[in-house]
């Protein structure tokens, strides 16, 4: 087990992002909890009903004619049938909604640019590195009593409400995550473990036995023993929390960011010893080839089509229905498609849940009440709404209609997702909402879509949820917006010299204290202390 509560930190962008909204702050900024919320009744979900009419729902609260939301790629996409998520979403609601969808590469650049220019949307999707910057500035509304005196709150429908309690900063709101953020675990190719004669490996000396073997051996079957290897990752380390999730055997214990001790004070792993040993281990099995040599510039697409070609057999991928995604792509490709989702090894202890992304409203927004109602609240009204948060809209993204999908007959009423848009040979999963993840249950357990999901996929959700720590969102402090960008870059740039260019321990955390990187440490851990007294 862990010793240590995880904390996220803030990755260089978001720096930039802080500095772009300063000044930016409105009027109403300074309002946040207390005027705007002093209308908030007990809430009433507006989806399941078109056009719902206030007076029949019993609220005061304001419907919105509009509202505009500025997301990332995980909400579908307009080569995926957005239009026709829109236009449900939109009968569903009775209310207008534009969808501002930057390029997923570039979304949190154009949000900062967005943010500067002051024309900002009603409501923003913020991944965890964000969130806690964001709400510092003055940029995001005090959503606490919306939520705390909402209908959803007290439907008793919340199956994890603790999520929602670790997103509150100081003691107030500022965003709203309607499922886990999930995490990663470890798929070994099954033919290969069959091909080299092991089990799967259940601690650190059995897993590099395995690396060793799938390197160096025939792991793949095809007669030549040398031509493959055994790990690779998009990165030597993350950009976002929690960093070290996509080679976790390595990391183990070691964090590569800013912790919150069981004693309440704040580290920075990456000072502490539980790092230079990991730094060794993946050093040592770099130079023994077990890590792909394009791990440091890798994407994830590369890793993926790589994995799919059998040029390595051990992915830390994403629990869930990725695990469906990466059987169904490697049958797709003539390949073995057996996957054994590893449970933590010994050293591990516990694959780390990342912080959910949220949604947030911002301090800008004429009406924010009305818009967490309607907007943010209706995802998880336990009926058509949810639905078409989960699976899509349907008639592009699922189906009750007896036909043949891909392959597979489907009689009349009986749901499944249909073929993708954007990726013809394969269906769909889910939407924005991965139901293996929600925090919130369909009324009377009647999710639509639940026998349909693949048994892979529900067993390595239900075995890292099992077998997790979450991480939670560390607050913000000048001395961090100030100086965390580039501590950052520094201590990424450690890391690939150890790992791959053979530095020694000694010289790299040589060059951390003399080019600023211990003393901007410790200004951090400093000022995240001095929020404790």
């Amino acid at each position: 087990m862990r010793k240590r509560k995880l904390m996220c930190a803030f990755m260089a962008t978001t720096m930039v992002a802080s500095t772009m909204l300063a000044g930016c702050s409105n009027d109403k900024s300074s309002n946040n909890g207390t005027e705007a919320n002093a209308t908030q009744g007990s809430g009433t979900t507006a989806s399941g009903t078109e056009g719902t009419d206030d007076n029949k729902a019993g609220s005061d609260v304001e419907k919105p004619e509009k509202i505009t939301v500025m997301v990332d790629g995980t909400v579908v996409t307009k080569e995926n049938g957005q239009a026709e998520f829109e236009k449900k979403w939109e009968e569903l609601t009775g209310i207008d909604i534009e969808i501002i969808q930057p390029d997923h590469s570039a979304y949190y650049d154009v949000l900062g640019q967005t943010f500067a220019g002051g024309d900002w949307p009603d409501v923003v999707l913020l991944g965890s590195t964000y969130y806690a910057g964001y709400a510092n500035e003055g940029a995001l509304w005090d959503m606490t009593e919306a939520w705390e005196n909402s209908e959803l709150k007290a439907s008793g429908r919340i199956n994890n409400e603790e999520l929602i309690d670790s997103l509150y900063l100081d003691g107030k709101l500022y965003g709203f995550s309607p499922a886990r953020g999930n995490g990663c675990v470890t798929y070994v190719k099954k033919a290969w473990l069959d091909n080299v004669g092991l089990d799967a490996p259940t601690n650190y000396e059995e897993y590099l036995e395995m690396l060793d073997k799938f390197t160096n051996g025939d792991p793949d079957g095809n007669g030549i023993d040398g031509d493959t290897y055994g790990v690779s990752a998009a990165g030597l380390i993350g950009t976002e929390a929690p960093y070290v999730n996509y080679l976790p055997e390595f990391y183990q214990d070691a964090y590569s960011s800013f912790y919150q001790k069981e004693d309440g004070t704040w580290a920075d792993g990456f000072t502490e010893d539980s790092m230079k040993e990991a730094l060794t281990r993946l050093k040592e099995a770099y130079e023994a080839g077990y890590i792909d040599k394009e791990t440091l510039t890798n994407k994830t697409s590369d890793c993926r089509t790589k994995f799919y070609e059998d040029k390595f057999g051990v992915f830390t991928y994403w629990a869930g229905t990725w695990a469906t995604n990466l059987k169904t792509n490697l049958a797709n490709n003539d390949r073995d498609d057996e996957l054994v989702a590893l449970e933590p090894i010994a050293e591990l202890g516990n694959y780390l849940e990342r912080q959910a992304p949220v949604w947030a409203i911002t301090s800008k927004c004429e009406n924010p009440e009305g818009v967490f109602k309607y907007f943010i609240e209706s995802m998880l009204d336990g009926g058509d709404m949810q639905t078409l948060w989960t699976y899509g809209a349907e008639g592009t993204h699922w189906s009750t209609k007896a036909e043949t999908i891909l392959g597979v007959t489907y009689e009349e009423g009986q749901f499944h997702m249909l073929e993708n848009l954007e990726k013809p040979g394969t269906a769909y999963t889910k939407n924005h909402i991965d139901p293996l993840l929600s925090i919130a249950d369909f009324i009377d357990d009647k999710d639509p879509g639940i026998d349909q999901i693949a048994e892979e996929a529900r067993e390595s959700a239900e075995m890292f949820i099992e077998n997790s720590t979450l991480v939670v969102t560390v607050p913000s402090t000048d001395v961090m917006s100030q100086y965390n960008g580039d501590l950052t870059t520094l201590k990424n740039s450690i890391i690939a010299d150890v790992v791959t260019q053979g530095v020694s321990i000694e010289d790299a955390y040589a060059r951390f204290e003399k080019e600023g990187g211990a003393d901007w440490s410790q200004a951090i851990v400093d000022s995240l202390n001095e929020l404790n007294k």
